[in-house]
């Protein structure tokens, strides 16, 4: 059934329930599992694959380190909890980009669980943060006149982190403000580029309504959920989301039930359409994988990792306000991008030993006049800035002279000061700042004309 593009969700009905699954390519140099390189983005079909990858039989994966270990520094900046013991399980299911058959994940002990992250107006609960493999690629083309799907596992064992929240969200609009926050988290974390153009940070919402019993608050759960697979855009994820909440919200007032299910979205037609129905964990015929021995940490090498942990954002933001007396709304900017963070700060230090600018006015520079950070220096924008703010001693002659001239070219504004009209002092003021050849105190040069208008 096709929602009425226009109509609205009846909030007094129906109340959204979203919930959010993430997956996250680390980059580390080499995959999960064995020592093809990981970055494959762009290269030649199947040319980093190897027999672990390739699923070929005898085969044995042998964990990354590095990735284990960037999966549960994810889970300490998600403050979540971080268990002693955790292990790998094969989720089993058939599908072409899978090439052994079942997919080494975790189920019941991931790395990480019970974190959350904050909103502007609410807390979003993370259900867990786990590691994984990420699968091959399914490419549609057409060969000799026929329409043929290949598969390229370039892809095939990238490691890979699937953070899954609580069904927590009730819009799209909170759903694209947790996203911004976790792809800043990840790249202040400098574990991955979460590159969503080259699916290196991928979401699937999973959405239901469920009904409020006779026009009251509450609630009662729905008894399916829709998740819509694979999508690489915050804008595109909104927009799936609204148009499910009103495909749903239409079979519902029919007294029917949406199908629990998979599907996708496409954008040209800016639908979602089905693929499968969903299957339950239990489908997946969870088991430990035999090839890997459980993780087990010590209490100094969880402490070790968590002082790795770069300051975040929220922290950030703090301490700018704090230390150089900036307003939340510039600390909030200039903290968006780590980059952007760095730079400032090391442009305020530079600024200590020559120029003494005050943070407030490199700030405002930063912001208002979007310094590209990856091609400016500290020291170059202080200089502009000290340019920008240097003024000459005036040559009283020479003003004098310039400030004759202006008000013989422009009687009628001196007439109008002499009637009374204060204004017409700031358009003498400008005549005579166009044109002087240097940069002088605006200041001097108004109190001057207000002595020659005497």
């Amino acid at each position: 059934m096709e929602p009425d593009k226009t109509q609205t969700i009846n909030m007094t009905k129906y109340k959204p329930v979203i919930g959010l699954e993430v997956h996250v390519e680390l980059k580390t140099k080499s995959k999960m599992f064995c020592g093809c390189s990981n970055d494959y983005f762009g290269k030649e079909p199947n040319t980093h694959t190897c027999p672990v990858c390739l699923g070929l039989p005898g085969a044995l994966p042998v964990p990354n380190k590095k990735a284990i270990q960037w999966c549960v520094m994810i889970g300490m900046a998600l403050h979540c909890e971080i268990p002693m013991i955790s292990k790998f399980d094969r989720k089993s299911y058939f599908y072409p980009d899978l090439a052994k058959g079942y997919q080494i994940s975790q189920y019941d002990q991931p790395f990480a669980q019970n974190g959350f992250v904050t909103l502007s107006n609410k807390k979003i609960r993370i259900r867990r943060a786990h590691m994984e493999e990420d699968t091959g690629k399914l490419l549609h083309a057409t060969v000799n006149e026929k329409k043929v799907s290949l598969i390229d596992f370039n892809r095939s064992g990238v490691p890979l982190v699937e953070i899954v929240t609580e069904p927590d969200f009730e819009s799209a609009a909170e759903v694209k403000e947790y996203l911004q926050k976790l792809q800043q988290i990840i790249r202040y974390l400098d574990i991955s580029n979460a590159d969503m153009e080259k699916g290196e940070m991928r979401m699937e919402p999973n959405i239901s309504l469920s009904s409020l019993r006779g026009g009251t608050t509450k609630q009662s759960l729905p008894n399916y959920k829709v998740e819509v697979k694979n999508i690489n855009s915050f804008k595109f994820v909104e927009k799936a989301i609204n148009y499910e909440l009103k495909r749903q919200e239409a079979i519902l007032k029919e007294g029917n039930t949406p199908t629990q299910e998979t599907r996708g979205w496409d954008e040209n037609k800016q639908k979602t359409f089905s693929q499968r129905v969903k299957g339950e964990a239990a489908d997946y015929r969870y088991f430990p994988d035999p090839d890997i021995p459980p993780i087990k940490w010590s209490k100094e090498k969880l402490d070790s990792l968590k002082s790795l942990l770069p300051e975040l954002q929220d922290e950030k933001i703090a301490r700018f306000e704090q230390i150089f007396s900036i307003p939340y709304y510039d600390a909030e900017i200039l903290t968006r991008e780590p980059n952007t963070a760095n730079f400032f700060e090391q442009t305020v230090k530079a600024s200590l030993h020559k120029y003494n600018i005050q943070p407030k006015t490199i700030a405002n520079w930063i912001i208002n006049k979007k310094i590209n950070t990856n091609q400016t220096t500290p020291t170059q924008l202080l200089q502009t800035i000290h340019s920008s703010t240097q003024t000459v001693q005036i040559d009283k002659a020479e003003i004098t002279k310039v400030i004759n001239q202006v008000l013989k070219e422009n009687t009628k504004a001196v007439e109008d000061f002499k009637k009374g009209k204060q204004a017409s002092i700031m358009f003498l003021l400008g005549q005579v700042m166009r044109q002087m050849d240097k940069k002088v105190d605006a200041t001097a040069v108004r109190e001057a004309i207000g002595k020659s208008l005497k």
